[in-house]
């Protein structure tokens, strides 16, 4: 696994930018906001907390942690939908899992 320091904040604000959400927040946790939806963006890497509540998620992380990140936030099984994106280090990104429609 490729070490990584920090998770990829100005990544997941990129890709959501780029995706057409206007991006609010600073640091590693912000909201994005398109037409009717907010989601909250939670940039991590291996140390996640699963916050509760009905708010949308997605969690963007470096694409090595997806796996990890994937089987941790089945454990929690949180009441909320949420995504999840795998990040490279040249910006490429992968949705790894999509909210249920």
């Amino acid at each position: 696994m490729v070490s990584h320091i920090g998770p990829p904040s100005e990544e997941a604000k990129s890709i959501f930018a780029d995706l057409g959400y206007s991006v609010a927040g600073d640091g590693a946790t912000f909201t994005a906001a398109r037409d009717w939806k907010e989601v909250e963006v939670l940039a991590v890497t291996d140390d996640v907390d699963t916050p509760s509540g009905d708010r949308m998620r997605c969690f963007v992380t470096w694409k090595d942690y997806v796996p990890d990140l994937g089987e941790l936030l089945d454990r929690a099984a949180p009441d909320y939908d949420y995504a999840v994106i795998g990040v490279e280090e040249d910006g490429e990104y992968e949705v790894a899992r999509a909210p249920s429609e």
